[in-house]
């Protein structure tokens, strides 16, 4: 193992400490959300104390040892940390696994490339120096061992999986699953009507805010007077990337990677939560003809499976769409621009409507405000003007008036007749050029309702999760459900408390570390034989416990 010597360079000691308060700098910003200029005044300071107690050159000297410090693997890991938070801001350790295990084929992170390059340099020019100090000034030898126990303990990655690791061992882990309720719908209207489902990405509702973020939302706040507005839509754990936000909102439940009972770990999911039934599921039993129409690879992450796995008919991405162009070119390092998938969409609503062969659902998923900058269409570059390439706000502008527009056109052509349309975003977004601004309050999620039986100019408020968004489609389509209730979500059409509202965020958060019979529950038909017929013994006697009484407690069987 070899890194770059500073003892090739003059003042290697200065070198050293320059390089490592540099970085300390630089991750205390990162995770602690400061601005970039506090690095010099923290590399300052950390210089001082070097000056000030002599690292690297200690009253006693000592002879140099060639020794490999215990610290250096914990500061690559730390590196890989500030690295994941650098670009997404919150860090799920549940987005890594799932993604490791569906697979990133043809992502567009593209961009990312160059800062993981200038990350690793940045990590190895870090281990260089301290190795030299740690070798030149034996008191750091002798709190090497300590430092590298208390980094390993302060990383976030470690502490993620150290609390699942340590509730596995003091509790049953089936907590959420008892308050699963398995989506029936128990009578449908005379009229279903059709669905319009629009996932807007990262779009949340925190841009509504008119003093941080001017009139970014502005076109999204004016369909919202048209319908009916949800406020307070919470991110619960596993429900912060895109695959995990569609769950969520079409299944009811958050996302909990299959980890080790994908019975092969080297291959990519061949299914995607395929122990529970979803929008699509129940939607195709009742007649409905869906379609799913996204700009990305439908490969990536397993998009294409979740919806070919559950009742989804046609399933168009970019392989599918990008031959269709009439300009080849105009795409971008996801795919399409929206305002070519919007015209996509427009057809696929007239082919839809021109069958005439009963009641049909069309899902959209955008790009245009995908973090860190967004991919702003055309279109908007000749409404808005020229994009500086970093302004989320210019993107998020762009997305809310495509969407507009969207839904104008489909009405002036008499498309939207008897049909739902849901417009939501389909997580918080990651880390953005107005981060600062974001974080500095409460922030929720898009979601509202327009079109048939929704009365316009309706505002609801209430502490709910991406999870209610589920049963809230369902009886605004006017199916009745079990309770109000499908998966872990209440509709916000009734009076019914949610989890968010009877427990919180931060006892769901703790909740989740604990959870594994919900998992098993998802991915039931990828677990191992054995291991199966044994979680499915667990999974009676749980349902044996469920008190009959309270609609919190309830489960209901697997379906």
């Amino acid at each position: 193992m070899q890194f770059a010597n500073p003892n090739r360079l003059k003042h290697p000691r200065w070198w050293s400490l320059l390089v490592i308060g540099a970085c300390l700098g630089y991750a205390i910003a990162t995770v602690a959300v400061l601005p970039l200029w506090s690095v010099i005044p923290i590399t300052g300071l950390w210089l001082s104390l070097g000056w000030l107690l002599r690292w690297g050159k200690p009253a006693t000297r000592r002879p140099p040892r060639r020794v490999w410090p215990w610290s250096l693997v914990p500061l690559c890991l730390w590196g890989v940390y500030v690295y994941l938070a650098e670009s997404f801001g919150i860090v799920e350790i549940g987005a890594i696994f799932f993604h490791l295990q569906a697979g990133i084929a043809e992502h567009g992170g593209s961009s990312r490339i160059l800062a993981a390059a200038l990350y690793t340099l940045a990590v190895l020019a870090l281990l260089a120096a301290y190795t030299w100090l740690v070798r030149r000034d034996h008191r750091w030898r002798l709190i090497d061992r300590l430092l590298a126990l208390v980094l390993i303990a302060s990383n976030p990655l470690f502490y993620s999986m150290g609390q699942r690791s340590a509730a596995i061992v003091t509790d049953d882990g089936a907590w959420l699953d008892r308050r699963y309720v398995a989506p029936t719908i128990q009578q449908a209207p005379e009229s279903p009507p059709n669905l319009l489902l629009l996932y807007l990405e990262s779009m949340e509702r925190t841009y509504a805010d008119r003093q941080r973020f001017g009139d970014a939302y502005a076109f999204l706040d004016a369909l919202g007077r048209r319908g009916h507005v949800f406020e307070g839509i919470r991110q619960l754990e596993n429900t912060g990337w895109t695959m995990a936000g569609m769950i969520a909102s079409q299944c009811g439940t958050p996302l909990m990677p299959a980890g080790l009972l994908h019975d092969n770990q080297f291959e990519p999911l061949g299914r995607v939560v395929p122990g529970i039934r979803c929008l699509g599921d129940l939607l195709d039993e009742q007649g409905y003809r869906l379609s799913f129409l996204g700009g990305a690879s439908t490969e990536f992450a397993g998009k294409g499976i979740f919806y070919e796995d559950h009742g989804f008919d046609r399933v168009m991405g970019r392989a599918s769409l990008e031959p269709r162009l009439a300009e080849p070119d105009y795409i971008n390092d996801w795919g399409l621009f929206d305002d070519t998938l919007y015209d996509f969409t427009a057809s696929e609503i007239r082919r839809l409507k021109a069958e005439d062969a009963g009641p049909w659902g069309v899902v959209n998923l955008s790009l245009t405000a995908h973090a860190p900058r967004g991919y702003p269409a055309r279109a908007c570059r000749k409404r808005q003007g020229e994009f500086d390439g970093e302004d989320i706000l210019y993107s998020v502008e762009c997305s809310a008036w495509l969407a507009f527009d969207l839904i104008d056109r489909l009405e002036n052509e008499g498309l939207l007749e008897n049909t739902l349309v849901v417009i939501a975003s389909d997580h918080l977004t990651m880390r953005v050029s107005a981060w600062e601004q974001l974080v500095a309050g409460e922030r929720d999620n898009t979601f509202m309702l327009l079109g048939k039986g929704i009365e316009a100019g309706q505002r609801t408020r209430r502490e709910a999760a991406t999870i209610d968004l589920f049963p809230t489609i369902l009886e605004a389509m006017g199916y009745t459900i079990e309770r109000h209730r499908a998966g872990l979500g209440v509709s916000l059409l009734s009076e019914q408390p949610t989890l968010v509202e009877q427990h919180g965020l931060t006892d769901l958060a703790g909740r989740m570390h604990e959870e594994t019979a919900l998992q098993q529950r998802l991915w039931e038909g990828l677990i191992p034989e054995g291991r199966q017929q044994k979680s499915g013994q667990t999974a009676s006697r749980q349902a044996l416990e469920a008190p009959e009484n309270n609609s919190d407690q309830a489960a209901s069987g697997r379906k």
